[in-house]
């Protein structure tokens, strides 16, 4: 047995002790060391430390995050000639037989407020496919070569959900909008191949940040490195050298694909199962293409609702495998025919309590209260707020400002939320985070969580929300995140910039190696 203690451990519910009692990976007992230490157990003893349950994240794609680690991020580019620039200078790194690829451009940091074109990215790589993703993973770029490998031309419909943007002559521009991404070349939009190396280093760097356990977007999608059979393949072969838990949430389009994905995932090892099925409603704010009620206030456009019934079938059969399902839905009308699909599942007899609504950007108070009717869990990314600071009111105009992102609302409400990053959108930081989720980066701050119901957002709520035990309840696995700071009585500044001294899963310390980077911006 051994006692793991420190300054103080806290849930969302206050201090419960200073230690922790640990047999065989699970937890016995939490409370004062005095009284749990027995002759000949071991102690693991924090100075001055806080232990708190095991952060977690209850949505983050793990692939992509691992990919952008040692790819190309575009997010800091001011300017479409510094995107040029930085796009050429990371295309002399690429085989030259490969297409280059990079992720996480952003026109509303670009002087120029566009998106780029291809023939700015003509520019930069003008003798091989190139593509580029917006970072929040709804629009893609393509310049002209990648364009004409991938068959996309002024003859080719928009597929359904999807929009090729063309200019007056109705040639494709080189912007391509949700399923349209997926008319891109599956050689090119991938870019290079990530190695099982590479993904468990990415795994072991989000243990640093305090994560124990994730769910995994697992899959086919609009971002690179997301397709199904080819990351199913990558998890089974990492299986036995995790060093944090992951619960699969597979991106598929059939039921057959979904079957396959749960037998894959569940004869792997005992850190990672098949969790459940992810599917898109619509986009995103930052795109306008998140599905309104009513147009966005800087754009005369409602957006893109991607939902059909083929989703509902697909939501069905997961649910009746024994798995979650979680919907994508960013604007209200979105949320609403999300709940519309879940109004039904649930009067077939489904659990509401593996019902899902991902993100859940603009919602509004009679949306909230269906959401209080059916018990559907909101899955929150607080970090959204601090990227979306200069614009998302604009996007929503002023009648609809206290609908984005009202974390406290919704609480007061007893919604169940959990807390994530959705990265490599954002940065997988937990404490960042948390963080937002308390200081709002000052948008609409009557929604602001208090620092203990912001830990118990990537605590008890997110582990709720991936199928985990009560963090902290007697025999649940003794997965803890040892801080440098108290969260309960800490500012948002302050957790912010907190240290994680240790991670620990099934009782025992999760090694990883400090210095190495985090996220690429």
């Amino acid at each position: 047995m051994r006692v793991i203690s420190a300054e103080r451990v806290v849930t969302s519910d206050g201090i419960v002790g200073d230690a922790v009692l640990v047999d065989d990976g699970k937890i016995l007992r939490v409370g004062a060391a005095s009284d749990l230490l027995e002759p000949g157990c071991e102690r693991l003893h924090h100075a001055g430390a806080t232990i708190v349950p095991g952060l977690r994240d209850a949505h983050i794609h793990a692939v992509p995050y691992a990919s952008l680690l040692r790819g190309c991020s575009l997010k800091s580019a001011m300017s479409i000639d510094d995107l040029v620039d930085r796009l050429a200078s990371y295309a002399e790194t690429v085989p030259q037989l490969s297409p280059v690829v990079a992720t996480r451009f952003d026109d509303e940091s670009l002087a120029e407020q566009r998106l780029p074109t291809r023939q700015d990215l003509d520019r930069a790589v003008p003798d091989r496919p190139a593509v580029i993703y917006r970072y929040c993973g709804h629009i893609a770029v393509a310049n002209s070569m990648a364009l004409s490998r991938s068959g996309i031309d002024a003859a080719r419909d928009n597929p359904a959900g999807g929009v090729v943007d063309r200019d007056p002559n109705g040639e494709p521009t080189g912007v391509l909008r949700e399923t349209a991404m997926g008319l891109i070349a599956s050689s090119l939009a991938r870019g290079g191949s990530l190695s099982a190396d590479d993904l468990v280093e990415g795994l072991r760097r989000l243990a640093g940040l305090g994560l124990t356990s994730i769910g995994a977007m697992i899959g086919y999608g609009e971002r690179p490195s997301e397709r199904l059979d080819a990351e199913l393949g990558l998890w089974a072969e990492v299986a036995d050298r995790l060093p944090i838990k992951v619960h699969g949430i597979v991106i598929a389009d059939t039921p057959e694909a979904i079957t396959r994905a749960r037998q894959v995932l569940s004869d792997t090892g005992p850190r990672l199962r098949w969790l459940g099925l992810k599917r898109f409603a619509d986009g995103s704010l930052g795109g306008h293409t998140a599905a309104m009620h009513d147009p966005f206030a800087d754009v005369d456009t409602t957006g893109t609702l991607r939902l059909s019934d083929v989703d509902t079938d697909l939501a069905r059969h997961a649910l009746s495998l024994g798995g979650i399902v979680a919907i994508h839905a960013i604007g209200d009308r979105a949320v609403d025919a999300v709940l519309d699909v879940y109004e039904q599942l649930i009067g077939e007899g489904f659990d509401a309590s593996r019902m899902r609504v991902e993100h859940v950007s603009v919602i509004s108070p009679a949306q909230r209260e269906r959401f209080r009717r059916f018990r559907v869990t909101a899955c929150v990314q607080p970090a959204f707020l601090a990227s979306e600071t200069d614009w998302v009111l604009g996007r929503v105009g002023p009648d609809r400002e206290g609908w984005v992102y009202p974390f406290e609302s919704m609480r007061e409400l007893g919604i169940p939320l959990a807390g994530s990053s959705d990265s490599p959108v954002e940065p997988p930081h937990p404490l960042w985070g948390m963080a937002a989720a308390i200081d709002r980066a000052g948008i609409v701050l009557s929604e602001a969580l208090s620092p203990a119901d912001a830990l118990g957002l990537f605590t008890a709520g997110a582990a709720s929300a991936i199928g985990e035990a009560s963090p902290l309840s007697v025999g649940s696995p003794a997965d803890l995140t040892v801080l440098s700071v108290n969260p309960l009585e800490s500012t948002a500044d302050e957790i912010r910039s907190a240290e994680v001294f240790e991670t620990i899963i099934d009782g025992d310390l999760v090694h990883v190696d400090r210095s190495l980077p985090t996220w690429v911006d």
